[in-house]
């Protein structure tokens, strides 16, 4: 379970990290596929959450 969650979240964190380039809704449509794939696999039905959760992360990932 453990490796499962860390190499979920090193693939999301990889992915999210490439996300400077492009515009606000490009990097959005990313971090919510990510954030999708995240919040499933971190509790079973909680795609939505993730990939809002996901979308904004990846919409303000410049300008941090």
């Amino acid at each position: 379970m453990y490796k499962k969650l860390s190499l979920v979240a090193v693939a999301a964190i990889l992915g999210l990290s490439a996300c400077s380039q492009g515009t606000d809704l490009e990097r959005a449509a990313v971090g919510g596929l990510a954030g999708c794939v995240v919040g499933d696999a971190l509790d079973e039905g909680k795609c939505l959450t993730g990939a809002i959760l996901g979308a904004g992360v990846g919409a303000l990932a410049d300008d941090i």
